[in-house]
């Protein structure tokens, strides 16, 4: 591949990722630094084709986060964001408030501190009996729950397509990169799979389920690697028994929310998802396994201390995934009307989940920048919601890099 000469750069930052974080990162940069010129890679033939398009469509709180992380503080000030962004582009978008239910006594504690952390983020929440319930959800049952009234829902495939629109970026659809050339005191040169070379003075790594593999092709060793976890969705086909949006209470070991019920901008109920292990980065079936990306995954120590440590977590999930009857049991849980036929398959989705090598799951946004390079290692959940401020925080990074490879 050719080598960076220096003043031979096609653009000033090039963002390797067209999903709502790396067009919102082109968005900030434009707004902050008009005239800079970005070029966004996407290796898929339109936007928002994996994370930002597969998931439930909700606008977080960021009740469940810990103060002070960038997910609690993003989180809060991003849906506050969205709203007005989805107002103003006229995009679908509605803020319902959502119910956390505690269905069993020993849920009751941590449902309690997660109306201190809500309200240590700045959020209102409500504490409700179970006779106050059905106030919100008629159908829902429980012995207590919370209500967030900041909670919405909106449409991000559309928010990603508006990004790109107003962000004056050079977007590239199937433009997958296949090989990097950093040059600290040069810039950077990538190459796609159809021959293409961009050459930029800076690189700004939004590749989500590829994040890690596109830090390795710059040169830099991540720290952590992405370990897919597949969410399957149903759509309920009485969509009336929901009014909102119903949440069980999480297990704060976990990152993941457990399987809830979502009316979305379309008026149907998305119920889930669970989350077991993908045999692919894009594994959006049993069906789809890729053996390079599994080895690498097994290759990993961090995935086999994960599996060691939550075996009994992961046993449950994936039960749920074979078994259509134990998914309808957690869902009665919250909605006793569900039955087993009113639950319809539906598109799933992937999360990229950063693992350590001790297999701890990384909690927080991760962001880690190098000589000519700022690599997004960990932007799952609710990084759509807080992808405005930050996709602002990476250009921030990324406009720091730039000034200083021009000194």
């Amino acid at each position: 591949m050719a080598q960076v000469a220096a003043g031979s750069y096609d653009c000033d930052v090039v963002v390797i990722g067209g999903g709502i974080v790396g067009l919102s990162t082109a968005y900030a940069i434009g707004r902050a630094a008009p005239g800079t010129r970005v070029t966004v890679l996407e290796k898929e033939q339109g936007t928002a084709r994996h994370q930002t398009g597969r998931n439930s469509g909700v606008i977080h709180s960021g009740i469940y986060y810990r103060p002070g992380s960038l997910k609690a503080r993003y989180a809060v000030s991003g849906a506050a964001e969205m709203v007005k962004f989805c107002a103003e582009y006229d995009i679908p978008h509605a803020v319902t408030g959502k119910l956390i239910v505690a269905t069993e006594r020993e849920e009751l504690p941590r449902l309690h501190a997660l109306v201190q952390r809500g309200r240590e983020n700045g959020l209102s929440v409500r504490e409700l009996c179970g006779a106050q319930i059905a106030e919100y959800e008629p159908e829902a049952e429980g012995l207590a729950a919370i209500h967030v009234g900041t909670t919405g829902i909106c449409d991000y495939g559309a928010v990603a397509r508006r990004l790109a629109e107003a962000s004056g970026a050079d977007v590239r659809h199937g433009a997958e990169v296949v090989r990097i050339d950093r040059r600290p005191d040069r810039g950077v040169a990538v190459l796609t799979a159809a021959g293409d070379i961009v050459r930029a003075r800076t690189l700004v790594n939004c590749a989500g389920l590829h994040c890690d593999r596109i830090a390795l092709l710059t040169g830099d060793e991540p720290g952590a690697r992405i370990v897919p976890f597949r969410g399957e969705y149903y759509e309920l086909a009485r969509p009336e028994l929901v009014r909102g949006l119903v949440y069980p209470v999480p297990d704060p070991a976990f990152p993941f929310l457990g399987v809830h019920l979502t009316r979305g901008t379309d008026d149907g109920v998305h119920v889930g998802p669970n989350a077991v292990p993908a045999l692919a980065r894009e594994g959006y079936d049993w069906r789809t396994v890729r053996p390079r990306e599994l080895g690498a995954t097994l290759a990993w120590p961090g995935s086999w201390q994960l599996a060691r440590r939550h075996w009994r977590y992961g046993a449950g999930e994936l039960h749920r995934s074979l078994s259509k009857p134990a998914f309808a049991r957690a869902v009665r849980r919250l909605l006793p009307a569900v039955r087993d036929e009113d639950l319809v398959p539906t598109a799933a989705g992937v999360r990229a989940q950063a693992v350590l090598r001790d297999g701890t799951l990384v909690d927080d946004f991760l962001i880690r920048e190098a000589p000519r390079a700022v690599h997004v290692l960990n932007a799952p959940s609710p990084a759509a919601t807080a992808s405005l401020p930050i996709g602002r925080e990476i250009a921030r990074r990324a406009l720091a890099c730039l000034g200083e490879s021009e000194r």
